[in-house]
């Protein structure tokens, strides 16, 4: 039984899951991709202020079930509200906030991240989650007045404002004071009922949370019934970034409720999800970024998905309405939500809702990368900077297995002294395999040896490996993270590839500190072994190869302490 061949299976099966990781991006279903008419006519409509749509499609029904899909509409051809009045922009700006309101329903048409460059290479060029032109998508709320049943959307809009509504406001842009550390953003509706509504967005200095408040205030004669619901638009993912290690960061819808967290395709949003619940969430996923409406979690909320046609383009909505409010005359109440929309800030998000932070989808790997990212953050308040966090980390878990990985070098030292012995009876046996394998049992027997005795580092370091590749691939707090020199992103790959030749190098002593095999053919993969994972690690992220090249330094110094003053072989 050769010692090393459980080491040979576990690093065949490592190779086949990037092989397989790397098949999944080559062979993934391409994104629907809108022909460039449409899209063309879709961004020139949207740079003069076009609506998306008029007609009422993509307005939640007054009912808690899903929304069946509606007919492609008639691409619209003006620039008015449903009321007649001509949108316009209102621009906003925080330290970390760069919003556009159009004043058709209040609705959040673009957001970007000034704290956020797109790439180091254009740090004036923020992330930009929210775009109504280019993404189709937008952040929309409004409010339903449920007294009447079966009138056209464009008349409940004058009864209440839901998003096809015209808002007006005091001034078109808004910043956030020097030396204030809120800002408060009012748009006023009046309908023809009575009926005055301020839609204000409160903004905080250094927070992505901003918070939506309908104040009603009913100057009618009669009492006001009405709901408020949010929703989320996304037209259909062309994207082809977010890869990392053969992996595409999932785009698509997440929710919450019920204490049970689903990401949702946008295909898979045409009549999907119809419940009913108290508190939950609702969002869109991006990589690294996230938008999310919160509503108030001590209420119950209806969650809908729905797919809705303009200019050619699809539109698919996840959404959730709140209770029905009695507002009686001459009385004055609010509706409130909470809207996110920036990183996946895995702390700021726990601490917003039950399971928000689970947007930062660690997948199966979760049991592993969450307790790695949380040891990561302790470490980095202390060093700053995460190229030393990812080096520090990797010294607690190489204490933390110290002394088992100790007894391993312990035995593979033993191996190697004996790799004369093993190789004598391997020539001795070369026609009688049973032969062979039932004289080095005797050997082990004999000698006390435990051949998979050798295989617990790597055991250690492949789990260690998954947790941390996860959190490369979703955790934002290492995007564009320097650690020293020509690294200035960990999380993209080393761009003169020094690291993964040290890697290589590193491995490459390793295996010469370890015990020979006994098999020619066995002898022959493992030379060939560090060439394979050089060539591989070149295209992974700067921060997992740093990882990786530490951990093999330590653990050459570890096996040839002991080879040396233990055990007395060198």
């Amino acid at each position: 039984m050769d010692s090393q061949r459980p080491f040979l299976y576990l690093t065949l099966i490592f190779i086949g899951f990037l092989l397989w990781t790397t098949w999944q991006r080559d062979h993934a279903p391409q994104p629907e991709i809108v022909n460039a008419q449409q899209n063309q006519a879709q961004s020139s409509a949207q740079a003069n202020g076009v609506p998306q749509s008029t007609s009422g499609d993509d307005v939640p029904t007054q009912t808690a079930q899903a929304i069946p899909a509606q007919p492609q509409q008639q691409a619209v051809t003006d620039n008015r509200a449903a009321d007649g009045n001509k949108a316009n922009i209102i621009n906003i700006r925080t330290d970390v906030l760069a919003l556009q309101i159009s004043t058709q329903g209040g609705d959040i048409v673009v957001a970007d991240l000034p704290s956020y460059p797109v790439s180091l290479e254009e740090l004036d060029n923020p992330v930009r989650i929210l775009d109504r032109a280019a993404k189709n998508y937008v952040a929309q709320s409004g409010l339903q007045h449920l007294a009447v049943t079966g009138v056209p959307a464009e008349q409940l809009a004058k009864m209440a404002p839901n998003h096809l509504a015209s808002y007006q406001a005091a001034q078109t842009d808004y910043q956030m004071p020097e030396g204030s550390d809120t800002l408060v953003v009012p748009l006023v509706w009046e309908g023809d009922n009575g009926l005055v509504v301020t839609k204000k967005y409160h903004l905080k200095r250094g927070s992505f949370l901003v918070k939506v408040e309908h104040e009603v205030q009913n100057n009618s004669a009669e009492t006001w019934s009405g709901t408020e619901y949010r929703q989320l638009k996304h037209g259909p993912d062309n994207t082809t970034s977010g890869f990392l290690m053969g992996v595409q960061a999932f785009v698509g819808g997440a929710y919450y409720f019920d204490e049970q967290y689903d990401k949702i395709a946008f295909e898979d949003m045409e009549n999907k999800i119809a419940d009913k619940t108290t508190g939950g969430w609702i969002s869109m996923l991006e990589h690294y970024f996230i938008s999310a409406w919160i509503p108030n979690q001590s209420e119950e909320t209806n969650y809908y998905t729905n797919k809705v046609m303009a200019f050619g383009v699809p539109g698919y909505i996840l959404g959730a309405r709140g209770p029905v409010k009695e507002i009686a005359a001459g009385a004055t109440a609010s509706f409130n939500s909470e809207f996110w929309v920036g990183p996946k800030l895995q702390e700021d998000l726990a601490e917003i809702a039950q399971g928000l932070d689970l947007t930062v989808d660690y997948g199966i790997f979760a049991f592993i990368s969450q307790p790695i990212f949380w040891v990561m953050k302790k470490i980095h308040g202390i060093v700053q900077n995460w190229g030393w966090t990812i080096i520090f980390l990797t010294l607690l878990i190489k204490l933390i297995f110290f002394w088992p990985s100790a007894a391993s070098y312990k035995s593979m030292a033993k191996m190697k002294a004996m790799a004369p012995r093993l190789k004598e009876i391997g020539e001795r046996y070369a026609n009688d395999p049973q032969g062979k394998q039932k004289a080095m049992m005797e050997i082990y027997r004999k000698e006390k040896l435990n051949p998979l005795g050798g295989c617990l580092p790597i055991l250690i370091q492949i789990p260690v490996f998954m947790g941390l590749y996860w959190v490369l691939l979703e955790g934002v707090e290492l995007r564009q993270a320097p650690w020293l020199l020509w690294y200035k992103d960990l999380s993209i790959r080393d761009p003169y590839f020094i690291l993964p030749l040290v890697m290589g190098a590193s491995m490459y002593l390793q295996q010469k500190l370890n015990p020979p095999q006994v098999d020619p053919m066995q002898q022959r993969i493992f030379q060939f072994l560090p060439v394979v994972f050089t060539f591989m690690f070149l295209w992974f992220p700067a921060g997992l190869v740093l990882y990786w090249v530490v951990n093999n330094l330590l653990s050459i110094a570890q096996q040839w302490y002991i080879n040396k003053k233990i055990i007395g072989h060198a």
